[in-house]
């Protein structure tokens, strides 16, 4: 039998992730087993959030149950895996409860590459520095980051949009700035002028791409 696993962030509604799959696959003929991971922060030298790590080896046991049986499992993700996302806790999980089997990893579109390209902008050229981080950072650890590179890619913005505003502001660097809101889902909205997107509800699918200097 072939198993997909659907994350979510809450109880109701459906799973972003299934969503997507859906419209490659056939996920009628799968079983789907329907996962909360709650929405935190992630701090990796710190102790875990407890209800995150229940959730990730709770996951974890399920897809190792199946595994044991001989079925196939699939986790699709948001993106690519390897960028900030919940597939690779998951991962980490599975070898701490013990499984030593196969386990492969698809790459797939980040948000990062994807934004880039809808907003014609190269990530970066040359010997030009890049870094990717979550906007909910502290104000002095984002400017010392950008002190030393030459283009930023924010995740994560959309509740903290006018702290970063006001940030780049200050530093010089808003001028050069786009957000992209939903890239590549179908109703994405782009903002060359980011202070125009201050007073708009934004998606948590929102990224912001800093260059100290256009190309």
């Amino acid at each position: 039998m072939h198993h997909l696993v659907a994350p979510k962030a809450h109880d109701e509604g459906e799973s972003t992730a299934l969503a997507i799959a859906a419209g490659v696959i056939e996920v009628a003929a799968k079983n789907i087993l329907t996962h909360r991971f709650p929405m935190k922060h992630v701090r990796r030298a710190q102790e875990v959030d407890g209800e995150l790590a229940s959730a990730w080896e709770e996951a974890a046991r399920a897809i190792i149950q199946r595994l044991d049986a001989g079925e196939d499992v699939a986790f699709p993700t948001l993106g690519d895996p390897a960028i900030y996302s919940t597939g690779f806790y998951v991962y980490e999980a599975l070898a701490a409860c013990g499984w030593a089997g196969r386990v492969e990893v698809i790459p797939g579109v980040s948000s990062v590459g994807a934004s880039a390209a809808s907003a014609n902008m190269p990530l970066c050229l040359g010997d030009e520095r890049l870094v990717v981080l979550p906007a909910t950072f502290e104000d002095e650890k984002i400017a010392s980051l950008l002190q030393q590179v030459d283009v930023a890619v924010f995740m994560k913005v959309y509740r903290v949009l006018p702290r970063i505003v006001e940030l780049l502001e200050s530093l010089g660097m808003l001028e050069n700035a786009v957000l992209v809101e939903r890239t590549s889902c179908g109703n994405e909205r782009i903002w060359h002028d980011v202070r125009a997107a201050l007073s708009e509800d934004l998606h948590y699918f929102s990224t912001l791409l800093v260059r100290k200097n256009r190309p």
